[in-house]
């Protein structure tokens, strides 16, 4: 059984629930800074801890569900089954925002979460630090400079000594790609990607490519000849991060 109406409708549907949960928190003064599938992102301001920000979540999820628990049946005489939960409160918070806009980016994210013991989580989502077609180089670098950063740490020496042992070959094992063949090789033509030039040099390969850009382009790990190219790896990898 497939509808393609009963599909949009419940796209519409959850669209208007987290539109109208948004209008809900702002009337009670607090700003909705981003809004997801089935999340929302408040920013309550500097001005409140841990405990007082806690506290705020927990109050808003309750006026949440009373509200929906009313409205959906005085609206549509139905009983409400929406379950608003409190997620977590994000000590800090970094959201990219689209090239040109105002606007963050969808599920992408990093947050800090400290704990009433005072240990600090990093959350990242969407972001090079939770993508599997990053180089590991680039997930533990994004990773460690936003925990520094988050926790007021210097962080200026962090950079210029991964820069350096990166160009001094110390983080060689930190350089690979990985990335899956979607296609068979003879249909890529135009615009071939750099797995796949890889996977070209192989005599026999897998569905997943794992390969290095070296100075002679991108070549796989079980046939590597040449020497990585450090200046890809600099512009592509760190500075995006």
């Amino acid at each position: 059984f497939h509808s393609q109406q009963l599909v949009s409708s419940i796209t519409r549907r959850g669209h208007e629930i987290i539109t109208q949960s948004r209008d809900k928190i702002e009337m009670c003064g607090y700003k909705v800074i981003y809004g997801d599938t089935d999340s929302l992102f408040v920013l309550l301001g500097p001005s409140h801890d841990s405990q007082s920000a806690q506290l705020i979540g927990q109050r808003l999820m309750k006026d949440l569900n009373t509200w929906w628990t009313e409205t959906l049946a005085d609206t549509y005489d139905i009983d409400c089954h929406l379950e608003v939960e409190f997620e977590t409160h994000y000590t800090r918070f970094l959201m990219p925002t689209i090239r040109g806009m105002q606007t963050g980016s969808k599920k992408r994210y990093a947050g800090l979460i400290t704990g009433s013991n005072g240990e600090h989580r990093l959350i990242v989502k969407g972001l090079e630090a939770a993508r599997s077609d990053w180089t590991p180089l680039a997930r533990k670098f994004q990773r460690e400079l936003y925990r520094r950063v988050f926790l007021n740490l210097p962080f200026d020496s962090f950079v210029r000594d991964t820069a350096e042992a990166l160009q001094s070959g110390k983080l060689d094992a930190s350089l690979v790609y990985r990335k899956r063949l979607r296609r068979r090789l003879d249909e890529y033509q135009r615009n071939v990607p750099p797995h796949v030039q890889a996977a070209r040099k192989l005599a026999l390969h897998g569905n997943w490519i794992r390969y290095v850009i070296t100075c002679n382009g991108p070549e796989p790990v079980d046939a590597l000849e040449s020497a990585p190219d450090y200046q890809h790896y600099l512009e592509k990898q760190l500075a995006p991060a």
